[in-house]
């Protein structure tokens, strides 16, 4: 069974102060977020810390009696589980109709047409 890994915009947020900085505590992150204009009160930035604990999202050790937080998924998974959702809730698992969606709905320009092209042909030549 897959671990779910779905996150909202706030624990979003937290999870990439994580990723960025490699470790912070409830103080560092609170700072990272205000920097973005998400003004948090310490123990709500500590109980969306604890819960992302409890999901194995993220992992602490103790230093100089303050937790220090640490990812221990990657963005990169994260992105992955949260895109197969989203495929899964919003097309019915049909990865072309998300494709087709975003091609559009969305405006791209000639070079990030050329590279999906590149992509596609990548992905083709694999699949030979």
């Amino acid at each position: 069974m897959k671990k779910d890994r779905s996150l909202s915009e706030l624990q979003m947020e937290i999870m990439r102060v994580l990723w960025d900085s490699g470790e912070a505590t409830v103080a560092e992150v609170q700072t990272a977020l205000q920097e973005q204009n998400r003004e948090l009160a310490p123990t709500t930035v500590a109980t969306m810390l604890s819960r992302l604990e409890k999901r194995s999202l993220i992992t602490h050790r103790t230093e100089n009696r303050q937790y220090v937080y640490r990812a221990l998924v990657s963005e990169r998974d994260v992105r992955r589980s949260m895109v197969r959702d989203l495929i899964g809730q919003l097309f019915q698992g049909d990865v072309k109709a998300l494709v087709s969606h975003l091609v559009r709905e969305s405006e791209i320009d000639a070079t990030d047409l050329n590279e999906l092209k590149k992509m596609i042909a990548e992905k083709e030549e694999k699949a030979k």
